[in-house]
């Protein structure tokens, strides 16, 4: 029989509402006393009623999110990186994790956040993708909802977030290529709405400037982040004439995609054409070439986030609300060497 708040009274000679208390946390219990009730509660075997604690503290301990992907099923290994962050950091601080998936700006999504913010079903939410004028962040504010974002958005209020920044990222792979002796430098971006995307439109579009480099614009095609996507876009770029000689991909899928294209039109990646992505995905260090790519670390960005979320439920200012980080050059076969 399990042992119960009771049995560690009894046992300790003090009240059942200290005992409580001391397994709580609470500091107006000795730190002595704590540890006693701690070491007893141990030896006796005693588990807690998670969900009568709950109750107690009208909360759940559990921490949502809602992954913006097409169907129930996800291909892209970036989110899986990083809701394994995510979920490592909610159980190590003894919170669940509640994952659901909706089509970005679909009204399915839309229903998603507003169950989670007035049904009480999690304590707190974490975004992903921001776009503009996010809809999402501006409900979560407007509720004044615990929550914590994975980049930035135009939104006229403050809120906390993790980014990579976007500029400085897309600075270097475009500086590698140009130093490489690329002048003809194309982009396969992610959709237009994405906040991340502008920002590494952005940085593109200034380094080629700084390298007194053109940008046509037949050399800058939207993709969806999938392989297809990056396939298709790369179609686009070879038939454009004079072709050009490299191409920089707004994720790494989109690049294996291009890679994939590229190679069954007969080119030899890394030596015929420059390729690159964005995140430094595990496959991307296998894939045929190796891909240069920009490193995030996701996993950390994961839990990160969720660490912050969890300061901000429980009621701690984070100890920096708006954390942007640069990202690091991974230089592999696929951009080649020098062509000068």
């Amino acid at each position: 029989m399990a042992a119960t708040l009771k049995d560690i009274a009894s046992e300790l000679g003090i009240s059942i509402t200290t005992v409580s208390r001391g397994l709580a946390g609470y500091d107006d219990v000795a730190a002595e006393t704590r540890q006693r009730i701690q070491e007893t509660a141990a030896s006796l075997g005693y588990k807690p009623n998670i969900l009568a604690r709950r109750l107690q503290k009208q909360r759940t301990d559990t921490l949502g999110f809602i992954m913006p992907t097409f169907g129930p099923r996800f291909s892209d290994p970036f989110f899986s990186e990083f809701i394994a962050g995510i979920g490592n950091e909610a159980a190590e601080q003894e919170y669940d994790l509640l994952v659901s998936t909706h089509a970005p700006e679909s009204e399915q999504e839309k229903q998603a956040y507003a169950r989670a913010t007035q049904r009480g079903w999690v304590d707190g939410l974490i975004v992903i993708r921001t776009r503009e004028n996010d809809s999402r962040i501006q409900h979560l504010h407007e509720q004044n909802f615990p929550f914590v974002v994975f980049g930035r958005t135009n939104l006229p209020f403050d809120y906390p977030y993790v980014d990579e920044d976007g500029v400085a990222g897309m600075r270097l792979l475009v500086q590698h290529l140009a130093d490489l002796g690329h002048q003809r430098i194309g982009f396969i971006m992610p959709p237009a709405g994405l906040m991340f995307s502008q920002y590494r439109l952005q940085g593109y579009y200034e380094t080629m400037a700084a390298n007194n480099l053109p940008v046509a614009p037949e050399w800058i095609v939207e993709g969806d982040l999938t392989q297809r996507s990056g396939a298709e876009a790369a179609e686009h770029l070879l038939a454009v004439q004079p072709r050009v000689t490299a191409v920089i991909c707004g994720n790494d899928l989109m690049a294996m995609g291009a890679i994939n294209q590229m190679q069954q039109n007969g080119l030899t990646v890394g030596i015929d054409i420059a390729v690159a992505g964005f995140d430094d995905i595990p496959a991307s260090a296998y894939s045929n070439p190796p891909l240069t790519t920009l490193h995030q670390p996701i996993y950390d960005i994961g839990r990160q986030t969720c660490a912050m979320l969890i300061d901000i439920v429980n009621g701690r200012a984070p100890e920096n609300p708006s954390v942007l980080l640069t990202p690091t050059l991974i230089v592999r076969a696929s951009s080649g060497s020098s062509i000068l």
